[in-house]
């Protein structure tokens, strides 16, 4: 999936954010509101860079509002004592608000609303195909399935997934992206939409890809790794373990380039998570855990000439030294 945020500039989006935590404070002088006015209306970048960052914003606000809830209830509690009953109450309704908020902030976005099968941030789900297929998607992707009599489809809507498929000669297995369609020749492999390329990792036997825009067709062998647009092909190089060592909630960086990594990490991180042009290239080689985001960033500030900047807990970026 293409982030809206992947074609804003990096200095809009931090000014955005800088803007956003300025106008939180219940006393911003109206001098201050008119200087953001005026940012807002220099550019439409800065008025799209605003808008995503409210968004993010917003998503995160039920659990900043739980948080202000709770030291509410318990301010009133100890000025007024309240009564057993009372208490249970307002615990049940702040347990109701922490879920709310919590399934708001995991939720797929709505481009994978109606999918057969999404997943939300941070979150890896394995099954097994009605063919005896092993599927693992990767989070926040989306997945539809499509099986007839004449064929077995996968059409990968945003995100990632590595499949291991069954033999089944009446049916081909596809998976499809807006990129085009890969048949797999008795494999294992790995899909990844990034943007406007599809990259693909054969593990064992073979897939053929053929582009959607331009039909060029090309055979993947096992160990080898290809992107490709609608219109072409790459040349293929060694495949990368980072395709599926995901599904052991862990990213195997090899040579792999900065951008590359942090984009896939921030499918595991609870807001947004950007980076400066400038670090973008930076080559990464390392295992970092999904699982823990906070730790496979202060890995990287460990390793490479960057820093980790937390504007908010749910605004983060990596910027250069």
């Amino acid at each position: 999936m293409n982030s809206p945020a992947q074609k804003l500039s990096h200095a809009s989006l931090q000014q955005a954010a800088h803007w956003y935590v300025q106008l939180q404070d219940e006393n911003v002088p109206p001098q201050l509101r008119k200087q953001w006015q005026r940012w807002f209306d220099q550019h439409g970048d800065h008025q799209a860079a605003w808008h995503y960052v409210q968004r993010v914003g917003q998503r995160f606000a039920p659990l900043q509002a739980e948080s202000t809830a709770a030291g509410r209830v318990l301010r009133e509690h100890d000025a007024r004592r309240f009564s057993r009953r009372t208490g249970l109450k307002s615990l049940l309704v702040l347990g109701a608000s922490s879920l709310l908020g919590w399934r708001v902030w995991q939720g797929a976005p709505v481009s994978g609303w109606g999918a057969d099968m999404a997943t939300g941030i941070g979150e890896i789900r394995e099954t097994r195909l009605a063919d005896g297929s092993q599927l693992w998607l990767g989070a926040q992707s989306a997945v539809d399935m499509q099986y007839s009599p004449l064929s077995r489809v996968l059409r990968l809507r945003f995100g990632e997934l590595l499949v291991e498929t069954a033999h089944d000669p009446r049916r081909p297995f596809f998976v499809d992206t807006a990129q085009g369609r890969m048949q797999a020749l008795g494999t294992r492999f790995a899909v990844c939409q990034q943007g406007e390329n599809t990259r693909l990792d054969v593990y064992a036997g073979a897939v053929e890809v053929c582009t959607a825009g331009s039909g060029e067709k090309c055979i993947v062998q096992a160990g080898r790794q290809v992107d490709f647009s609608a219109l072409g092909i790459s040349s293929t190089r060694p495949a990368q373990s980072a395709g599926e060592s995901w599904v052991h909630h862990r990213l195997n960086a090899e040579d792999m380039p900065l951008a590359h990594l942090l984009q896939t990490l921030g499918r595991y991180h609870h807001g947004h998570l950007g980076w400066h042009p400038q670090v973008a290239k930076l080559s990464v080689m390392g295992a970092f855990p999904l699982d823990d985001t906070d730790r496979a960033l202060a890995l990287l500030q460990a390793a490479l000439p960057v820093r980790v900047q937390r504007l908010t807990p749910w605004w983060v970026t990596v910027e250069p030294v």
